[in-house]
């Protein structure tokens, strides 16, 4: 009877210990794919599966995106500029059967791609187009890695470029060529300024030249605009119309053209004619009178 009790405990126990190896839950996110004898059943999940204990085995899948961060690569690019660049590539499994059975490891599978793309592709561009396209060439990226792992049921959803390091000479000379670009912009606009104002300017000179009182007007009013800063000297010329008026009432105008001789111009003697000397005079005097 004893040995009997023993016996069905041990039934009991290797029965419970196989069904606990039979039993497995799976995940919301993770598929089994099961090989039974060596030989590919299929994949199975979520939830609760069963497998033949010492018969199946059973591989497990994520199918959740994995980030995956490359590593910085030292490339060259076409005009001959060293940088190191490092990306990012977010991909997730689609087909777990492909993903076990047609590449050893995916992930790391997944990484060398990557990696050597990275290098192939941007290796083709650019300093400027490196810089400046990087959606272009994230695009480019995606779709070449995609191609490759897409037999391994891998699908790359996306590839983002990271950071370009560039040596810093070239951080220099980039610098002096934006300074030098945008040197040249602000003389461009300041040129377009001149050139507005003067068509402006032209169009107010034909304005006010029909009427002079208009350019009289215009020349008050500047002088009252610079007259506000009582700290300023300013030094301009009087118009001759404006003292035309008290010329005429005096009865001379600068158009006769005739100037009156001063008091010195009339009694002046003419230096080629004789001065008479007082006899006994000294010849310094003489000399003086002369001059």
């Amino acid at each position: 009877m004893t040995a009997l009790l023993v016996s069905l405990i041990v039934v009991v126990t290797v029965l419970v210990t196989m069904a606990a190896c039979s039993v497995r839950i799976l995940r919301e996110y993770e598929r089994a794919v099961v090989f039974r004898l060596g030989r590919l059943i299929g994949q199975k999940g979520p939830g609760l599966i069963l497998l033949i204990p010492m018969i199946d085995r059973m591989v497990r899948v994520d199918l959740r995106t994995i980030v995956l961060d490359i590593p910085p690569q030292d490339l060259i690019t076409r005009d001959n500029v060293t940088a190191k660049v490092n990306a990012v590539t977010y991909f997730r499994v689609i087909d777990a059967n492909s993903a076990v059975v047609k590449v050893e490891h995916y992930l790391a599978a997944t990484s060398q791609i990557a990696q050597t793309t990275l290098r192939s592709v941007l290796g083709k561009a650019d300093l400027d187009m490196l810089l400046a396209e990087r959606e272009r060439l994230n695009e480019s990226l995606q779709q070449i890695i995609d191609e490759q792992t897409d037999p391994w049921g891998v699908k790359v959803t996306a590839v983002e470029i990271k950071d370009v390091e560039i040596p810093g000479g070239m951080q220099r000379a980039m610098a002096r060529q934006a300074e030098a670009e945008r040197e040249r912009r602000a003389k461009v606009i300041h040129a377009e300024g001149e050139f507005q104002a003067a068509q402006r300017l032209r169009d107010a000179a034909e304005v006010i030249s029909p009427n002079p009182a208009a350019l009289q007007l215009r020349y008050l009013q500047t002088l009252t605009e610079v007259g506000v800063n009582q700290s300023s000297t300013i030094v301009f010329p009087l118009p001759v119309d404006l003292i035309r008026p008290f010329l005429e009432s005096t009865g001379t105008t600068p158009a006769e053209g005739s100037e009156r001789p001063l008091p010195a111009q009339r009694d002046a003697p003419d230096p080629g004619r004789d001065v008479d000397v007082p006899v006994g005079a000294p010849r310094s005097k003489v000399a003086q009178r002369r001059r």
